[in-house]
């Protein structure tokens, strides 16, 4: 379930927002490309994303063809097994990531953790662990759709890499004390310093340098499920 802000009360005069709450909202369903050399488990995922109302546009078994449809079907998401022939999924996403094109989602076998190190480093967002279920399955998704999200919109507000890497820390910085004294998780957590951000005209390094020193009213309700 995605989130959006809902703001309530009164709007103070020091630029911050008045208490909000978060409420669902409706939006298309994710696009999402499989790159699974095994047939049986590309069909279980299939079936996983299909039943949570995700859409399948493409299913491919090798690494290369996965570059392929990201690059011409531009989908929300891209989930790759890291050994695939042609081209691995490390590689495969590497060149998403490169690109700015989609999220990328990584699966791996439990013992190949050496590999998820690499796939991060890779630009992947987020990875799975075989065998994994819908509930490993969801929120994967959303902490992929939600770092993407976040690095697109410092690529438009910060300009060199360092400054970058300098807001990322506060972001996370903030993000960890939404999630641990509002319950939000890490998705809703950046989406409120985002809108946030948009609606009262800051920079989300404001709005994160504000939560950080308490001084940002936050959300008053956390989200029901």
């Amino acid at each position: 379930m995605l989130y959006q802000l809902a703001y309530r009360g009164v709007h103070t005069n020091d630029n911050v927002p008045g208490d909000g709450r978060l409420v669902s909202v409706t939006r298309n369903p994710l696009r999402v490309v499989i790159a699974e050399d095994e047939a049986l488990i590309r069909l279980d995922l299939k079936e996983m994303l299909e039943e949570e109302g995700y859409s399948v546009v493409a299913e491919v078994g090798d690494g290369e063809s996965a570059v392929e449809r990201v690059t011409s079907l531009s989908p929300d998401l891209a989930i790759l097994d890291v050994k695939m022939p042609v081209l691995d999924g490390i590689s495969a996403a590497e060149r998403i990531a490169a690109e700015r094109i989609a999220p990328v989602v990584i699966l791996t076998a439990f013992s190949q953790r050496e590999l998820v190190e690499r796939a991060r480093d890779a630009g992947a967002m987020a990875y799975l662990v075989k065998p994994f279920t819908k509930a490993d399955l969801v929120p994967a998704i959303e902490m992929a759709v939600s770092r993407f999200a976040e690095i697109r919109a410092l690529d438009g507000e910060v300009g060199t890499l360092r400054e970058r890497l300098e807001v990322r820390k506060l972001l996370d910085r903030a993000k960890g004390l939404l999630q641990s004294q509002h319950g939000l998780t890490e998705p809703e957590a950046f989406r409120w310093i985002q809108k946030t951000s948009m609606d009262r005209r800051l920079t989300m390094r404001k709005v994160a340098e504000a939560v950080i020193e308490g001084s940002m009213n936050v959300p008053a309700e956390t989200p029901q499920p």
